[in-house]
């Protein structure tokens, strides 16, 4: 037998664990019981010390190729689970051998579309997910990955300050090339509408919901794919001595959660026109902007939510404070007067419901409510203390969704 670890995502030698028989016929006290969609291979989980793991059965070239490419993604900084490693050369008692074993590391406070859509969904809830899984696909396809098997269930959503994001679980029929062409994009597109259909289809019929029209809702996935795509790689017109369309452009890209490594600006016969590289795109402008102000690690739109309450904050102790804080003091106390004195209010046995970023942005969400209804602003200890009685409590634990947890709601 034969163990390839990464050992920054996963301190664990998984010794313990019997990888002489068959994934399917374990029997550990490491097992643990997860949800998840629906796949063509032995899927098992285990846990060490709080952390899951997720282990499948694979051949050993389809091991080693989803291993390099989701190590891949993660050094881009793409959205995908972390592969810890493969357990190759496995062979049972009677020297029978076995399939390897590729290991990821669970997303913690992620939910599969299922789940997602769990209660009732309405139609906000389902554009969310369709939304977050176009993203997923777009940002894929920046950075030249075709997935080849798109869909809801070979994806993990997590929230993200009342929006959802999305990340690849499953790459097995996945290729890496430098760009991808129309016809790849078109190709993988078509897929995912296939399979999205499908897999509401599935959801409509469980939850007996009939505002839920898979045909018109996966149809809309080349729609909202093809909005996102062309805001990030069209060309534009630039006038002589217009000196604002650069800038205008790049920052409605960084509203979208984009930077741009560079661009192009190419000289025409009326003018000049702008050109933005995709493979350049970088992903993730506020999340980047947050950690390097704050140290948080946030989604995308909470990272955009926190940033606003900590531009707010700065803006009262411009007004109060002499000489004026740098936008650097500034985040450092609203990190230890404001975030982290309400993360520290919230029980700790309650904060497996949320990762602190969303649990952040809905106290501020339950704050305005509050503050609405009273018609005064609410202090955010007096809405941290509410919250936790009259929301959070009732709220299932999210960092590890167990299969007894749904049991438990029912």
């Amino acid at each position: 037998m034969r163990i390839q670890l990464v050992p920054r995502a996963a301190p664990v030698d998984f010794l313990d664990l019997p990888w002489h028989e068959p994934l399917a016929e374990w029997q550990s006290s490491r097992l643990v019981e997860v949800p998840r969609g629906i796949g063509r291979h032995v899927v098992r989980f285990v846990e060490y010390d709080g952390s899951l793991f997720a282990l499948k059965e694979l051949p050993p070239a389809l091991a080693q190729r989803e291993y390099r490419l989701l190590r891949e993604l993660g050094s881009r900084g793409i959205a995908a689970v972390d592969a810890v490693g493969v357990v190759s050369e496995r062979a049972s008692a009677g020297q029978e051998e076995l399939p390897d074993v590729f290991v990821t590391r669970y997303l913690d406070f992620s939910l599969p579309y299922r789940y997602a859509l769990a209660r009732r969904p309405g139609q906000r809830q389902l554009e969310r997910l369709l939304d977050a899984f176009a993203q997923l696909l777009v940002r894929l396809h920046l950075s030249g990955f075709f997935w080849g098997d798109c869909s809801l269930s070979n994806a993990l959503f997590r929230r993200d300050a009342g929006e959802l994001a999305a990340y690849l679980v499953d790459a097995e029929t996945a290729e890496l090339h430098p760009t991808l062409s129309a016809g790849q994009r078109g190709y993988d597109l078509a897929i995912a509408e296939e399979n999205v259909f499908g897999e509401l289809l599935d959801v409509a019929a469980e939850l007996g919901e009939p505002e839920v029209e898979p045909e018109e809702l996966a149809a809309e996935i080349p729609a909202r794919y093809e909005r996102l795509w062309s805001e990030l790689t069209a060309e534009a017109e630039l006038l002589p001595g217009e000196d604002t369309a650069l800038g205008d452009r790049l920052r409605r890209l960084a509203e979208l959660g984009f930077d741009v490594g560079e661009v192009e600006i190419v000289e025409t016969d009326s003018g000049y026109r702008l050109r933005l590289e995709p493979k350049v795109m970088e992903p993730g402008h506020h999340r980047r902007l947050l950690q390097r102000l704050t140290g948080l690690v946030a989604q995308e739109n909470q990272a955009r939510r926190l940033l606003a309450d900590l531009d707010a904050y700065r803006r009262r102790t411009l007004e109060e404070t002499m000489p004026p804080p740098t936008e650097t003091a500034a985040a450092g106390r609203w990190l230890s007067e404001v975030f982290e004195p309400a993360i520290a209010a919230v029980p700790r046995e309650l904060r497996a419901k949320r990762d602190p970023a969303q649990l952040y942005h809905e106290l501020l969400e339950h704050r305005w409510y509050l503050s609405e209804h009273a018609g005064r602003e609410v202090p955010l200890k007096d809405a941290v203390a509410d919250y936790v009685e009259s929301v959070l409590r009732r709220l299932p634990d999210e960092r590890t969704v167990l299969t007894q947890d749904e049991d438990a709601e029912a």
